[in-house]
């Protein structure tokens, strides 16, 4: 299946009596990596659910190859979006293999059974995630970090046109987050993200937008939006952007506050 193009037009939506995303338009040509960044209860979580299919926008509408997900059946859906999110609920009774398995139930119909290139999809997807030797242990056993390779393996397993992820490098060391997202950024997919780490975003995304209080504030190449103003406006905190003499990326370093910076230098102790 090639990319596909996404189209989030308008969009609104409430949890409960809170708006928590205001008139937000986005677009994802097919095998684009787009980054959704902003403080906590930006509306970043809330956004993705909407792409797929949690949230019900109050609102606009959605489109992923001119089609609208929530006119979907669930099975088309699968065979065309994969997500990883932030909390996957329970943990499930089985071992990693069968997990990643579950990625490959979009393409079959009711009784068919596991083929021989079903086994090896879920072979190389843990390969890529750097998963093999977890194969025959229980996913309830995994650590924190262990689980989110192996739920990143399964989305890879089903093979998506368009994949989203909601902080997929949470609970990751750092080698794993540079894997995955290098992963990400060469799959045939088109790729919505959200991340908090602003360095990756920067080096991993073609395009970013930024999201503050449920709206979008700036949108652009890393170049164009990662700038000290906007640290200062979205974050509230003071920073340097600089190109990275290696990777040509921006790079961006927090500058901690003038008061926590006297007392590192004389020693104080925070209250």
């Amino acid at each position: 299946m090639s990319a596909a193009a996404l189209s989030v037009e308008h969009l609104t939506l409430s949890a409960g009596v809170r708006r928590v995303v205001q008139d937000v338009s986005l677009a994802a040509a097919p095998g684009e990596v787009i980054g959704l960044v902003g403080p906590n209860g930006s509306g970043k979580s809330s956004l993705l659910r909407a792409v797929y299919r949690v949230l019900r926008p109050d609102g606009g509408r959605i489109r992923v190859d001119g089609d609208d997900p929530w006119g979907m059946s669930a099975r088309t859906l699968a065979r065309t979006l994969a997500a990883v999110v932030q909390d996957p609920g329970a943990a499930f009774d089985l071992t990693v293999r069968d997990v990643v398995a579950m990625g490959r139930t979009p393409h079959k119909r009711l009784l068919d059974g596991d083929t021989a290139e079903d086994a090896r999809l879920v072979a190389a997807a843990l390969s890529a995630v750097d998963a093999e030797d977890l194969a025959d242990r229980g996913f309830d056993r995994l650590s924190g970090g262990e689980r989110q390779r192996v739920l990143i393996a399964r989305a890879l397993a089903q093979e998506p046109a368009l994949l989203v992820m909601d902080e997929p490098t949470n609970h990751l060391d750092v080698r794993h987050q540079l894997q995955v997202l290098g992963l990400v950024r060469r799959l045939p997919a088109t790729v919505l993200v959200a991340l908090h780490d602003l360095n990756l975003a920067a080096y991993y995304c073609d395009r970013i937008h930024v999201l503050q209080a449920g709206r979008i504030v700036a949108s652009g190449t890393p170049a164009e939006v990662l700038t000290p103003r906007l640290l200062e406006e979205v974050y509230g905190v003071v920073g340097e952007v600089r190109v990275h003499p290696r990777t040509g990326a921006p790079q961006v370093t927090f500058l901690p506050d003038e008061a926590d910076r006297e007392a590192a230098a004389s020693g104080a102790q925070p209250c």
